[in-house]
């Protein structure tokens, strides 16, 4: 599986960086984009037809899904309509909080079953996205419905993902024993310039590898208001493995 960096600004569309979006490709299987955050959409046009894509988000948050309307556009409006319906997994209100944002007039909601075939996760049960890949989610601690995913790819590999977090044992169980940890650093551990839990530091990102055993620590969702250089010397202290936080553009092979 090839998972290319489509956006990795935390919180926020950054300088140089869509918000949240990762592309994932294997032979096999059709294309998945993990999150779509402001600036995805236009990102993957890069790399892959828009309405070709299954799609997967762990949570609602804007950063991590509000260039879906966007997308409903691409799919009813192209002079070319893609074929059949766009698979998407999400939280359980995902069709209600989209369709919001994408209808015409305050206080209706956009129908967007014309164009997407919409699952909610379930927590602990294992979807088969094609290709021999398969991926389980786990609930999160982070404000709204939320949840990390853990992929086991076609080649056997683990990559666990975090989605966003504070510090829980479900992070911690979703980890153990991943070769790859994509892990959200969105603070320095600093008390006085976060609030408690919500999202996790540099430090805590490097904990949490360094307790489930993982075999790489990939970095991301870094704000533009939080130094990338400090989060990874945090992260590096903890945890003696490799460590990288990821760029946009970026591809990584598993």
């Amino acid at each position: 599986m090839r998972l290319t960096v489509l956006g990795c600004s935390g919180s926020v569309s950054g300088p140089d960086s869509p918000a949240s979006g990762y592309l994932l490709t294997s032979p096999g299987m059709r294309s998945v984009v993990l999150e779509f955050g402001p600036g995805v959409l236009g990102a993957l046009q890069r790399y892959a037809d828009p309405g070709e894509v299954s799609i997967f988000l762990t949570h609602l948050h804007a950063d991590h899904c509000l260039d879906l309307p966007g997308l409903l556009v691409w799919r009813r409006y192209h002079p070319n309509p893609p074929k059949g319906r766009a698979l998407v997994y999400g939280p359980s209100d995902t069709s209600l909080r989209i369709g919001n944002a994408s209808a015409e007039y305050g206080g209706q909601t956009d129908d967007w079953s014309d164009t997407i075939d919409m699952h909610p996760w379930s927590e602990g049960v294992e979807v088969d996205f094609g290709g021999g890949n398969v991926v389980t989610p786990y609930r999160m601690d982070h404000p709204p419905e939320s949840y990390g995913l853990r992929f086991t790819t076609d080649t056997g590999k683990v990559v666990a993902y975090t989605g966003d977090t504070g510090v829980c044992t479900m992070v911690d169980d979703l980890a153990r024993g991943a070769d790859v940890l994509l892990s959200e650093a969105s603070w320095t551990h600093d008390p006085g310039n976060r609030p408690p839990g919500i999202h996790l530091s540099g430090t805590e990102a490097g904990q949490i590898a360094a307790r489930a055993g993982v075999g790489e620590l990939l970095l991301t969702h870094i704000p533009p208001w939080t130094s990338r250089e400090d989060v990874i010397a945090e992260a590096k202290a903890e945890f003696s493995g490799p460590v990288h936080a990821v760029s946009c553009g970026e591809t990584f092979d598993f």
